[in-house]
């Protein structure tokens, strides 16, 4: 009989215990640079400059990356195959977020892995040109490493008791543990630990989510996505309640009305107060103050959800119902919740066969708006970077007001045209901060600005600088109501503001007017902080259609016009002949006959009376309303 042959493996060598966290250290650094090669930028001129600059960067990006291989390395008793796990996975969801940014302009969060069916549908509808080089690389460094685990393992605890499994399994639960415990301290934003560590992390674009994960690393900001643009699950929420909520809405046949919606960036009647003396020939708002004695038209205040910024927060309000204040008590851009299709008014409006349609004069990644239009339903956006002849006013860079309004209108001419019912949603940019002279160019010459009271040269400066823009603002509103009068086609007409602007540090403009506008000595904030003018306009042919005079007397809107921004598009839902269409709407447009400003803790009733403490029914309907919202974001499935 012949010996049998046994296959012959490597002898194995057993790594001491300083040796094993020596390779670790060097793995870890390695997989970390691997990790930042494989994203969508150049890693010569943008993250090496960025580390050499930052190097704390570097550490925050390695510290999940050891942590993970610590894991593997524990659980499997071998650091090389630790090191092949975590480089898989780690270099893996770097390739992932390199695709994402270069087919979306939006990273890879932690979120994505609650949708995967929906990204595996979407992504047939992409042309995705994969990175086969890179790919080769991480599968050949993990290759590498695992056939390298053959070799080298390394020696057990000293401890004879924590031989075995119950070593492996205490070192991976304190590696799971203290990652953990840093996801939720060091990288968790606004915290004192978190702002330490990272105060000499910078960006060029802050505001842009895919050159912060490119120019501060994918590990980092992935880790910090954990406890960033979360939402707080509401108290006593049940998602078989929320879909039993969803039933019962009916198909309508609303009159054919076009819709058009311009929210104008700080666009506010603040030169209405008694400190200013502008008699009417002066007048910055002449067009707001005739329309609003229009027999078709309704007007009064939205309340916004923040003072002097959040643009997007008011859009998100106005066009969901829902309230970016009481997402979460951390997340502070409601655009970034948004992951999914959701209910809207581009939606329920573009069900009933309307072409919806965005535009903005401004760049589509800022407050990922370019995906977040089409998770609204949107059929056609429109941002600076696809606009023809663009006109400026000033030097400011800002796209002007009477350019967006010639947009609005050459997009309805074309809807008429094709046989469509339009329904346009237009946010504008030209009033954006900051209020300096060089906006509008060195020669410019201001009209004089008309207050009761002395104020100091930088407060009389942005004001004049913010008066002009908000005259500027004042005259698009004028031009697109003296064009739609001209229509024969019925046309209804939005037109309010985001915010009020910010007039300096510590609101120097407005505490120099005498006004009670931003936070008093004990923080709090009046609501006329955040109070922006709205008007609600149709023309003859929208009048007659909708019954106007009837119809708007049935919404039961507050004597003084006030209500919270998030109903203004139920208001134009049931206006527009859309009540019964949508279970949501309904809900907002019964809850606001009942308290039409709700703004965090702060009520006011029917009446205009104020209060804090909602009766025991409020509170329910209150409580049903945030629980809605959070099926709406999390679980309601729109294909």
């Amino acid at each position: 009989m012949k010996p049998s042959i046994k296959p012959h493996f490597p002898k194995k060598i057993y790594l001491s215990l300083p040796l094993s966290l020596l390779a670790a250290v060097l793995l870890t650094g390695f997989i970390t640079l691997l990790a930042l090669w494989c994203q969508p930028n150049s890693f010569r001129t943008v993250v090496v400059p960025c580390l050499l600059r930052m190097p704390v960067t570097i550490i925050m990006n390695a510290l999940p990356v050891g942590l993970l291989l610590l894991f593997f390395a524990c659980l499997f008793s071998n650091v090389l195959y630790g090191a092949a796990l975590t480089n898989l996975i780690v270099c893996g969801l770097s390739i992932v977020n390199r695709i994402k940014i270069e087919v979306r302009d939006e990273p890879l969060f932690p979120r994505d892995f609650a949708l995967l069916k929906e990204a595996a549908n979407a992504a047939s509808t992409y042309s995705i040109n994969y990175p086969v080089k890179t790919i080769a690389a991480v599968a050949a460094a993990t290759l590498i490493f695992a056939v390298l685990g053959l070799v080298f393992k390394h020696q057990p605890f000293p401890a004879p008791r924590l031989h075995g499994w119950p070593g492996r399994l205490l070192g991976a639960a304190a590696s799971i543990g203290i990652l953990a415990l840093l996801i939720v301290t060091a990288y968790r934003s606004n915290n004192p630990l978190s702002d330490f560590i990272t105060k000499g992390i910078s960006v060029s674009n802050p505001y842009r989510l895919s050159t912060v994960f490119n120019e501060t690393g994918f590990p980092y900001n992935f880790c910090c996505q954990f406890t960033t643009y979360t939402i707080d699950r509401p108290e006593g929420y049940s998602r078989s309640a929320a879909e039993g909520w969803e039933q019962g809405g009916q198909p309508a046949t609303p009159p054919d009305v076009h819709v058009v919606m311009v929210m104008d960036e700080a666009f506010s009647d603040i030169t209405d107060e008694d400190v200013f003396t502008y008699d009417t020939k002066d007048d910055p708002l002449p067009n707001l103050h005739a329309l609003r004695q229009d027999e078709h038209c309704l007007s009064g205040h939205i309340v916004v959800p923040g003072f002097a910024g959040g643009t997007a927060n008011t859009e998100f309000d106005v066009l969901t119902g829902m309230q970016s204040n009481a997402l979460s008590t951390t997340t502070t851009s409601a655009m970034r919740v948004v992951n999914r299709n959701l209910d809207s008014l581009h939606r329920l409006f573009r069900e009933d066969g309307c072409h919806t349609s965005f535009f903005h004069p401004g760049d589509d990644w800022f407050y990922n708006r370019e995906n977040v239009y089409r998770w609204f339903g949107a059929e056609e956006t429109i941002f600076k970077d696809e606009m023809q002849d663009i006109r400026y006013k000033g030097s400011g860079g800002w796209v002007a007001d009477d350019y967006a309004a010639e947009l609005i209108e050459a997009k309805f001419l074309e809807a008429v045209s094709a046989g469509k019912t339009l329904f346009n949603y237009t946010t504008t940019i030209q009033n954006h901060m900051s209020y300096v002279p060089e906006k509008y160019g060195p020669d410019y010459d201001f009209p004089p600005l008309q207050a009761s009271v002395s104020l100091s040269e930088q407060a009389e400066t942005m004001l004049k600088v913010y008066v002009e823009g908000a005259r500027d603002a004042d005259a698009m509103l004028g031009r697109l109501h003296r064009f739609f009068s001209a229509q024969d086609e019925p046309v209804v007409l939005v037109f309010f503001g985001d915010h009020l602007p910010y007039l300096g540090d510590n609101q120097l403009a407005y505490r120099e007017l005498g006004l009670d506008i931003g936070p008093a000595d004990n923080g709090q904030m009046s609501l006329r902080s955040f109070e922006t003018p709205y008007v609600i306009w149709a023309n003859d042919a929208a009048a007659q259609a909708l019954d106007w005079q009837s119809t708007a007397a049935s919404l039961e809107l507050p004597e003084d016009g006030v209500i919270s921004a998030c109903y203004l598009g139920a208001i134009l839902v049931e206006l527009t002949g859309r009540e019964g269409e949508s279970p949501w709407f309904d809900f907002l447009n019964q809850l606001r006959r009942e308290v039409p400003v709700v703004q965090k803790s702060d009520y006011v009733s029917i009446d205009g009376s104020a209060f804090t403490e909602p009766t025991p029914k409020l509170s329910a309907d209150i409580a049903k309303w945030r629980q809605w919202s959070y099926y709406k974001l999390c679980h309601k499935d729109i294909s």
